[in-house]
């Protein structure tokens, strides 16, 4: 186990050879590239079907070659970007280093460039930096690349030129480029033709057609602009990594450096290396990154060395990316990014779709909460507005008139699934709080967890004690306060909503209907089918078969002990000093003697009842930081729930009746393994350990979890094999997708043979079968699958020869 060892950064010698490397490594793969000629040979929807099918469904990386000749060479160009942009606002000359500027010149712009040696931010202008880049390039060669103190200044995450995205928005395919809100004309390839009738229009004369990039459902003030530019030289980089919120990423080199001289200087060929891996590997190069290499793939710190790739334990696909080469990211693919030569300049963009929503609120958002990594795309919020949105769409849509109203219809329940699971998470128990102790602040979009700076949709906790100024206030998601994450203060949180339940109700129960509707015409069984498929949201959640979030935030708020902030003592320490002070009846009658005052300690069974001992670590602890098991009333704290059995509080919180580890015959402490009838749990997954109070609010603790500690004594205790234990946590994956699918068969077959007792729930005529699927492994539609295969052989690809 190297958990506590870290893999250092080695950088790549300016003089590698891609192709022979990638050849000579059995596991590297160059990525599948197609050409812009062959996509003018398709139809339109067919272009977008396959990059659907390979990048999202197979999650495979793909390139598109051949935009350097459809580009504007004038305007995509460095001198362009000299001229228009060198010197664009005005900074204190003071603020800028390294620069040698005429006294005119007192005021220039300044952007932030990146010192990738020493971690911190520089201010340079973009015509300053594009001037010194072959100096800066030249610095390292075989003789220097590896030197710690070379510097490696990139320029990243500038906006985007608007000329340049006018010109883009007419070369790319609107199904992939950036904030797409409905099918527009465009002069890029695949343009000529397609072979579907123009999609529908509303009255107002708006295509009845899905949206390319859901963030453009939102409102303008609550987008993330992501459209940016990347100018990088030889040797700098971008840690290994996922795209934000499981989006699909867009990476295109529009300018690079050549072999020639620039300003008395002499350039080398600009391109960029891609290390890239497909979407089902996630969890291996997850795995790969915290046991092997002691990382964290998802705080994005590391730049693995070539060995490290050689000797991974998946595929790795390799792409040499040059000018006028789009690259295609999956979802959930990690990647990382290695410039070479003088320069390169390239722009990139992400997209949201339904299946990055699904991916994202599903696995992506969770891990980045854990880690502290802020959410900058408002998932929920895009839910919520593509909704409303799709809605009015398909008001004056007939069901099957077209097939993009067929995918909007399709897209739409699969939206309004997400919807549901947003609003169960949020439903109080059957004891709600009052309504006039909830505070109502107007949804902006902008409130942020103070803990993990993800996005908060509606319902969150905020603390009265710790909140100085309306800016200055503690407010904490619900998934955080259940991992206790929160304020010093712990409990006697209030509660904030920003929609009114009713409302977000009420349009749930609208958008109910109009599926149902949707789906009474379009089956043969009536209006059965339907409401089995869309239940109330009352209904939903009696079938939920948990605690909602929100329910257990409240049973906590009630069991966890509130701190003075200013005092930093308990109300329970408060109460145990009044009671040990306070004189008993035979003291107030005891005239004329002094005695000793008597101590007084607190009863036993008052001990145990409010304190308990775990059963794994044996430290004892508050009754509130022990998960209890409603068999054998064994007691596990949460910290070793987490390391020990990869088990975070909220599944042992959610569970009305929770088992313990000892119960279920899995438990892994000393004393179990002696036990011949246990099967020892072995943890799976590897936690390096992150120090959240670096990004965190100041004001923030862990109350459950200390979340700075791994795991590596429980995973080296079972052993360092890392493809066994890559292949164990892909069985235990598929045996909880199991039990999900078998507990949702169970609530299928009880609707069924229930009695029609009210509107939305109705027996169902024939059984539905569920299918059995691998979660690593998307489902391809057949049919896609066979026409892309003959699909597939238009395209040129250097590699098949």
């Amino acid at each position: 186990m190297l958990l506590n060892a870290r893999a250092v950064f080695k950088p790549f010698p300016p003089d590698i050879i891609v192709d022979e490397t990638v050849k000579t490594i059995s596991n590297f793969e160059f990525a599948r590239r197609i050409t812009c000629d062959g996509i003018d040979l398709m139809a339109r929807e067919d272009f977008a079907s396959f990059i659907h099918h390979w990048v999202v469904k197979l999650g495979r990386p793909l390139v598109i070659e051949g935009f350097k000749d459809r580009l504007d060479k004038e305007l995509f160009s460095s001198e362009w970007l000299q001229k228009h942009y060198g010197k664009k606002g005005k900074w204190p000359l003071s603020m800028i280093p390294w620069v040698d500027l005429a006294p005119s010149d007192r005021y220039l712009p300044v952007e932030n460039v990146r010192d990738l040696s020493k971690g911190a931010n520089l201010r340079f202008t973009i015509g300053h930096y594009l001037n010194k880049m072959p100096a800066l390039a030249g610095r390292i060669n075989t003789s220097t690349f590896d030197k710690s103190q070379i510097q490696r200044l990139y320029l990243k995450d500038i906006d985007c030129p608007a000329e340049w995205q006018s010109s883009l928005e007419q070369t790319i395919a609107p199904e992939l480029y950036y904030l797409n809100e409905s099918p527009k004309p465009y002069l890029g390839p695949g343009s000529t033709f397609s072979k579907l009738p123009e999609c529908p229009p509303t009255p107002d004369g708006f295509p009845i057609a899905r949206a390319g990039d859901l963030m453009s459902s939102l409102p303008a003030d609550m987008r993330a602009e992501n459209l940016m530019c990347y100018i990088g030289h030889e040797g700098t980089y971008t840690p290994a990594h996922q795209e934000m919120c499981a989006s699909l990423g867009h990476n295109l080199m529009v300018e690079a450096s050549a072999e020639s001289f620039e300003n008395g200087h002499a350039t080398t060929q600009g391109s960029s290396v891609w290390f890239m891996t497909e979407t089902k590997d996630r969890h291996a190069v997850s795995e790969y990154w915290a046991s092997t290499l002691g990382h964290d793939i998802d705080l994005e710190d590391h730049f693995s060395q070539l060995r490290a790739w050689e000797r991974a334990p998946f595929k790795t696909y390799f792409v040499e990316q040059k000018p006028g080469d789009l690259v295609l990211v999956p979802p959930l693919a990690a990647h990382q990014v290695w410039n070479r030569g003088t320069r390169t300049i390239k722009v990139a963009w992400n997209r949201t779709t339904v299946d990055t929503l699904e991916l994202a609120l599903g696995e992506a958002l969770p891990k980045a909460r854990l880690v502290c990594r802020d959410e900058q795309y408002k998932n929920k919020a895009i839910v919520y507005f593509t909704l409303q949105k799709y809605s009015n769409l398909l008001r004056y849509a007939p069901v099957t008139s077209h097939p993009e109203v067929e995918s909007l219809w399709s897209d739409f329940r699969r939206l309004f699934k997400l919807y549901t699971d947003i609003l169960l998470s949020e439903i109080f128990s059957k004891t709600p709080p009052p309504q006039d102790q909830i505070e109502f602040v107007k949804f902006d979009g902008n409130v942020t967890c103070s803990y993990c700076r993800c996005n908060i949709f509606n319902r969150f906790l905020t603390c009265p004690w710790c909140k100085t100024s309306e800016e200055d206030a503690y407010d904490v998601c619900m998934d955080c306060y259940v991992m206790g994450r929160s304020c010093g203060c712990i409990s006697k949180l209030a509660w904030v909503e920003q929609f009114p339940w009713k409302d977000l109700t009420e349009q749930h129960d609208t958008w109910r209907h109009q599926l149902s509707s949707c789906d009474a015409l379009a089956s043969d069984d009536g209006s059965k089918l339907p409401r089995v498929r869309f239940p109330m949201l009352n209904v939903a959640r009696g079938q939920l078969g948990r605690k909602p979030i929100a329910e257990i935030c409240q049973e906590q708020l009630l069991l966890r002990p509130w701190i003075d902030c200013k005092t930093g003592r308990s109300q329970e320490d408060e109460e145990e000093e009044v009671r040990a002070e306070t004189p008993s009846d035979s003291d107030d009658h005891d005239y004329g003697r002094t005695r000793k005052r008597r101590k007084v300690q607190r009863p036993k069974r008052k001990i145990r009842q409010t304190h308990g001992l775990c059963h794994h670590c044996r430290d004892s602890g508050p009754a509130w930081k022990l998960a209890t098991c409603s068999q054998c009333y064994t007691q596990y704290c949460y910290g070793n729930l987490f390391r020990a059995f990869n088990i975070l509080p909220q599944e042992a919180l959610e569970k009305p009746h929770w088992v313990c580890p000892k119960c279920r015959k899995i438990c892994n402490c000393s004393v179990c393994r002696r036990d011949p009838t246990m099967v020892p749990h072995e943890p799976v997954r590897s936690f390096v350990g992150h120090d959240t109070r670096k990004v965190a609010d100041p004001r923030s603790t862990d109350s459950l979890i200390n979340m700075n500690l791994n795991n590596a004594r429980w995973v080296s205790m079972f052993g360092s094999d890392i493809e066994q234990r890559l292949m164990k946590g892909q069985h235990e994956d598929n045996l909880k997708r199991s039990e999900a699918l078998h507990e949702a068969q169970i609530i299928l077959e009880s609707l069924q043979q229930s009695t029609p007792t009210g509107d939305d729930v109705q027996a169902h005529t024939g059984p539905q079968k569920i299918p059995k699927t691998n979660p690593d492994d998307i489902p391809v539609d057949p049919a896609l699958e066979e026409a892309n295969s003959s699909f597939m052989s238009l395209w040129q690809d250097p590699m098949a020869t």
